[in-house]
């Protein structure tokens, strides 16, 4: 009977852009080979296709906070600042859609200060920590299946303690549906 009342909201992002092809815009080498005759088009939209692409960001109530003041995973599984994003095209009546979630990392850590990029530490021990990544990562794969993991924390420097405790948790766990990858970005930066 409050249904009336009640608005649903989301925090996040909403986008839908229309979007056009126009492939008399690439070169002569990429219209046709000699190995390759030209085809012909069969429908109006072959010519200059149009796509829908919709970007949808959601991010979860459960340990939203402030950077450095809202880390790591708490005792449910949930990890701060927790986003899924989704890509959607539309295109000739088929839809595609791929998600990506991000999150801080889902073991007990946090970074204490104000001053630019603070000192992180862990704030529990390795056997404290496996229940609440378990529990992170069995929700996850229920929702999306199989998951790549891809570990952006620096891996040589003050947040090594971090990656360090990640990478542990993930072998701990040992789960055939995950990928666990280390990336660097401060090395290709």
């Amino acid at each position: 009977e409050v249904d009336f009342w009640i608005i649903p909201i989301i925090q996040g992002f909403v986008q839908i852009e229309e979007l056009v092809v126009n492939y008399s815009e690439s070169s002569d080498d990429d219209k046709s080979s000699p190995e390759t005759p030209p085809q012909e088009s069969t429908c109006v939209d072959d010519i200059h296709p149009t796509f829908l692409v919709v970007l949808i960001s959601r991010r979860s109530r459960h340990r939203a906070g402030m950077r450095y003041k809202r880390r790591g995973v708490d005792k449910n599984g949930n990890v701060a600042n927790y986003v899924e994003t989704e890509q959607l095209i539309h295109v000739h009546n088929h839809s595609l859609s791929f998600i990506q979630t991000r999150g801080s990392v889902p073991v007990f850590w946090s970074q204490v200060g104000y001053r630019y990029n603070p000192r992180p530490r862990l704030d529990k021990s390795e056997s404290e920590t496996v229940p609440c990544f378990r529990a992170h990562f069995e929700e996850q794969l229920k929702n999306y299946k199989k998951q790549v993991i891809i570990n952006l924390v620096d891996q040589t420097g003050r947040e090594k303690i971090i990656g360090d405790a990640y990478l542990k948790q993930v072998l701990l766990y040992n789960n055939a549906n995950l990928t666990y990858v280390s990336f660097d970005f401060h090395e290709h930066w």
